[in-house]
């Protein structure tokens, strides 16, 4: 936890003032693991019944979550990363021709995307119809000119612990955003802003928050979660078909 807090401080971000969030640390999530994995096989099945177990479980463990109809805040850290929007910068590197550091400015005179779609977490809750808005993950790619040998891509939080990953076809898909907005306004810091990454198809866990780096390579590295036992291909119902 202290080699987070100094990797957090040299990045210029700092803990919430207020609203602490919830610590889900690897302990937590791994005690519900069992049933994360009954979400990963139903798929889009996944209703209030199997929320409300959830839920039951993580009262027992001390982790109060909001009702079945609002976003529960998660952190791996114990804390989140604030960074004001005038200093936000996201790295694209890697294996691309012209690696990039985009500002909030950067990313808003970019081509905009809107979806309204619904967030689904592995352990079964979720929220429908979310507004969110950004930049298509692959016109940031295409941008940066994509080396022909890359196959994936690495993605990096400001809270200097938390990682995810995607193939370069999965990350090339239309759903696949930079979002800077979503509910109709910035992304907030405990949502994961001022950019965050949104993956429609699949589980929430891939959506990373308080995205600041982005690298191409060439071989898909599990990410945090996938390090303690979860699917690295996280889709929600089966592989999309388009």
């Amino acid at each position: 936890m202290a080699a987070s807090g100094s990797r957090q401080k040299r990045a210029g971000v700092s803990k919430p003032p207020d609203k602490p969030p919830v610590h889900m640390g690897r302990r937590t999530m791994l005690g519900i693991l069992g049933l994360t994995g009954i979400g990963i096989a139903i798929g889009t099945k996944i209703d209030d019944r199997l929320g409300g177990v959830i839920s039951d479980i993580s009262s027992t463990i001390g982790v109060p979550l909001p009702g079945a109809d609002q976003f529960r805040f998660y952190t791996v850290t114990g804390e989140y990363p604030v960074i004001p929007a005038d200093t936000y910068e996201l790295t694209v590197d890697g294996m691309v021709r012209e690696p990039l550091k985009l500002n909030i400015a950067d990313l808003r005179a970019m081509k905009r995307t809107h979806l309204v779609h619904r967030f689904q977490c592995v352990t079964g809750w979720y929220v429908p119809n979310v507004p969110w808005e950004g930049v298509r993950l692959s016109d940031v790619l295409d941008r940066a000119g994509v080396d022909p040998n890359a196959s994936a891509l690495r993605f990096f939080s400001a809270d200097g612990v938390y990682t995810e990953s995607l193939t370069l076809a999965q990350a090339r898909l239309p759903n696949i955003l930079v979002a800077d907005k979503m509910l109709d306004g910035n992304v907030t810091a405990d949502h994961g802003g001022p950019v965050r990454l949104y993956v429609a198809p699949m589980y929430g866990y891939k959506s990373i928050k308080w995205m600041n780096r982005i690298e191409v390579t060439n071989e898909v590295t599990p990410g945090y979660w996938e390090d303690n036992g979860y699917p690295t291909n996280a889709w929600i119902g089966g592989v999309p078909t388009s």
